[in-house]
Order: structure tokens, then C-alpha cells, then sequence
């Protein structure tokens, strides 16, 4: 099989997405900053999949940085189960609904709720125009360089990503970071450029049988973005944890088969090195990227906040590199479609 080319020239590509987000969000911020931040009582971020993941990240930096209760969830669990999603004092909340394709018929439905239970504001982040969940919201930021070909996230989530740093970093009036998002881009394309050898060298390793991904904070829930690319594309068994939970039960998975890839954070690394240390004690393999001192180098000179984003080209070459090591097409990943559309019924019976 010849080796696919979508989702590499989309992983290649994507700092042209990132640019677009920045500028866009820029353009944006005087909408952002008008929002009557003082009647809500949460911001809540959702999704399905990546998104879903996307959220969690997106969610944590937001109320780092602003300090405003702020939450991701999958889109299902607000219509499932939306007590334990909405306070209970009936407060209005901020939506922040997040899908690539604007399609997704999970996130639609909770968006629709939402809007018939008048519960606040529907802001949206997508990656194509005329969706019907763009038609929903009252506050819309859409990257089009962000669309894709192949089925996995890649670049649309990047770029999405990094339309919500730019979000939480406007929301919350700091300027070192909005200054800072420009600068993104040419420190991940040095990453493209400069590790994706290793990456197909780390990829097409066989000896690997199970990947874990570790992170913290904001970077967990990149970490389950990264293990979930792993598992679209290549098929392999991969998890995310926290750092510090690793060691509470799955570390005993870890042998001479298995490699841990850390997301290093500057606050905490002393405590993640040493989670990374007992993995090499019980004969695992350590893959990390960080700002400084890993096998993925950042050297950005960035505040932490804002280089999440620098994470994922490195990761999404290594998961596309193993698919291909295995003659998996990651364009087309085994029993995933780009879009999830469903015959609905309400659970909580709204027309």
C-alpha cells in the first residue's frame, strides 16, 4: 500500500490553521470581552471525541487564567445527565460547543436543549461555515483552514485549539499570551521539522505493544487526545493518566513492551521525572516533550499557558509513522467515520 498522504500533509500543514485561529480570535476580541462575564455562574466546554478532549484541556486553562468555574464535558453527559452538569441555583451558564464539523448530532442536541432551557450564552468553535451548530450560536469563531480530508483530528484540532488559548487568554484580559500566540507558529514548525524522524523511528518500533500518555493540568486532557490518535490510527493499546495516578494501579502494566510518553509541565516536572524514572525501574521505555531538557525540545521561550498547542505535531507523527509501520491507511481509520450522525431521541423528550 502506498502511504497515505492526507493526514501527513495535514499534520505538516497545521500552523497555517493556527495562524488563522489567532488572527481570527484577535479580530474578535472586542465581542469577547462585551460578554456579561458577571451573570455566569460557569463556563462549560463540550464536545465528542477529540473535542471531547479538546474540552477538558481548553476548559482547566480557561479558569487558570480567569478563574471563573469552567468545566468540560462529553456533549452526551448533557443530555444524559444534565443534573450533573448544571448548578442547581439555576445560574446561567457560558456554552463553549466545539466540533469540527458543526454535524455532530450529540453536541446539536445539548446545544438545542440548552437553548430551549434559555441556561445562558452558546458560544461555538468550528472548522466549517453554515453548520447547523453555527446557526445556533449567539457567539461563533470558525477556522476554515482547519478542515480536513482524513477522518482523524489533526490540524482542526490543533486549530481549534489554539482558538480557545486565544479565548481564555481575551477573557481573561492577559496580554502575555495574546501577544505571544504569533510565535507559536514557527517553533512548531522547527518540531515538524526537526523530530519527525524520531518520531518514525519511535512509531515503527514493533517492540512497543502499549503506549501510555501522561499529563497534567492542562495537558491532560492533550495526552488523552494524543492516546486517542494513537488508537484511530495505528490500533495500538494505549491509555492516558495523570501523571501522579500512573503509579496508583497502571503502572503495573509496565514492562520491557511498553512506552510511557510524558507531557511535561514546568510547575511540577520534578514530580513527573520521578514518575518516569520508576517506569525506566520496572523496564519501560520514556518518551517527553517539554519546554527544556526532553526528548522533544520546545526551546519557545513561551509562557506555559500559552504553548499547549506545541505538544501535538510530535505526537500526531508518531501515531501517523506506527500506522503506516503496520500498513494501517490513517486517512481512513478502521470503523470511524469523520462525522457521527445519529437517529436521535431526546432523552428528556424536547422538541
Amino acid at each position: 500500500m502506498d502511504a497515505p498522504r492526507e493526514t501527513l500533509q495535514e499534520i505538516l500543514m497545521q500552523t497555517q490553521a493556527w495562524a488563522e485561529a489567532i488572527h481570527i480570535m484577535n479580530d474578535r476580541q472586542a465581542l469577547i470581552r462585551d460578554l456579561d462575564w458577571g451573570v455566569y455562574d460557569q463556563v462549560l466546554f463540550i464536545g465528542c471525541g477529540s473535542t471531547y478532549y479538546l474540552s477538558l484541556s481548553a476548559a482547566t486553562l480557561f479558569q487558570s487564567l480567569t478563574g471563573k468555574i469552567s468545566r468540560g464535558f462529553p456533549s452526551s453527559e448533557l443530555l444524559f445527565n444534565p443534573s450533573s452538569v448544571y448548578p442547581g441555583n439555576k445560574g446561567q451558564t457560558l456554552l463553549v460547543a466545539i466540533s469540527r464539523s458543526g454535524l455532530t448530532t450529540e453536541t446539536l442536541q445539548a446545544v438545542q436543549n440548552f437553548k430551549l432551557d434559555k441556561k445562558g450564552t452558546i458560544l461555538t468553535i468550528s472548522n466549517y461555515e453554515d453548520s447547523p451548530l453555527v446557526k445556533m450560536g449567539e457567539l461563533n469563531f470558525i477556522i476554515p483552514t482547519g478542515k480536513e480530508q482524513s477522518v482523524a483530528q489533526t490540524k482542526s484540532f490543533a486549530s481549534m485549539y489554539v482558538a480557545c488559548t486565544a479565548f481564555s487568554a481575551i477573557a481573561s484580559n492577559n496580554l502575555s499570551i495574546l501577544d505571544n500566540l504569533m510565535k507559536l507558529i514557527p517553533v512548531g514548525e522547527r518540531i515538524l521539522n526537526d523530530y519527525e524522524g524520531l518520531m518514525g523511528e519511535t512509531g515503527k518500533n514493533h517492540d512497543f505493544q502499549r503506549f501510555f500518555f501522561l499529563g497534567s493540568g492542562i495537558q491532560y486532557g492533550l495526552a488523552c487526545e494524543a492516546s486517542l490518535k494513537m488508537k484511530e490510527m495505528s490500533l495500538t493499546v494505549s491509555e492516558p493518566f495523570h501523571f501522579m495516578e500512573f503509579r496508583h494501579g497502571p503502572i503495573s502494566m509496565v514492562d520491557e513492551k511498553t512506552m510511557v510518553v510524558g507531557l511535561l509541565s514546568d510547575q511540577q516536572r520534578e514530580y513527573e521525572q520521578a514518575v518516569l524514572l520508576d517506569v525506566k525501574k520496572h523496564g519501560g521505555h520514556t518518551l517527553t516533550l517539554g519546554e527544556s531538557k526532553a526528548d522533544i525540545e520546545f526551546d519557545s521561550g513561551l509562557p506555559e499557558m500559552t504553548r499547549g498547542v506545541l505538544y501535538l505535531p510530535a505526537l500526531q507523527l508518531l501515531a501517523y509513522h506506527r500506522a503506516v509501520s503496520f500498513n494501517l491507511n490513517p486517512d481512513q481509520p478502521r470503523n470511524l467515520s469523520a462525522v457521527v450522525e445519529l437517529e436521535f431521541s431526546d432523552p428528556t423528550n424536547k422538541k
